[in-house]
């Protein structure tokens, strides 16, 4: 899996555009978590390029603002862990915890 940081509040613009073209993945990270790298793990071992869904990976505790800004852009509150699938600049669908599956992301698409 090619993880694409997403490190500035910038690129939600980027983001938005993209998922005009193709469905685009935020996941989002505690690194001091167990849970948190419990999902992440499961996502990676189970993910399939050939859903064709951009995926990006936030790292909270260096970027804790974007989170915020994520928060309102799309409207989807807080969570550690968290993904949000984006598709023409909304979300469409958002898990967190131990919610978080690659089967639900590929339902959604």
């Amino acid at each position: 899996m090619n993880w694409n940081k997403l490190t500035s509040d910038t690129q939600l613009d980027t983001i938005k555009a993209e998922s005009a073209k193709q469905p685009v993945l935020i996941f989002k990270h505690s690194t001091s978590c167990s849970i948190s790298a419990m999902a992440l793990s499961r996502m990676e071992r189970n993910w399939n390029d050939q859903l064709g869904v951009k995926p990006y990976y936030l790292d909270l505790l260096a970027n804790r603002p974007i989170s915020n800004k994520i928060e309102h852009e799309f409207g989807v509150e807080h969570e550690s862990p968290q993904v949000l699938l984006i598709r023409n600049g909304a979300c469409v669908y958002d898990a967190s915890h131990m919610g978080i599956s690659f089967a639900g992301i590929q339902q959604a698409v």
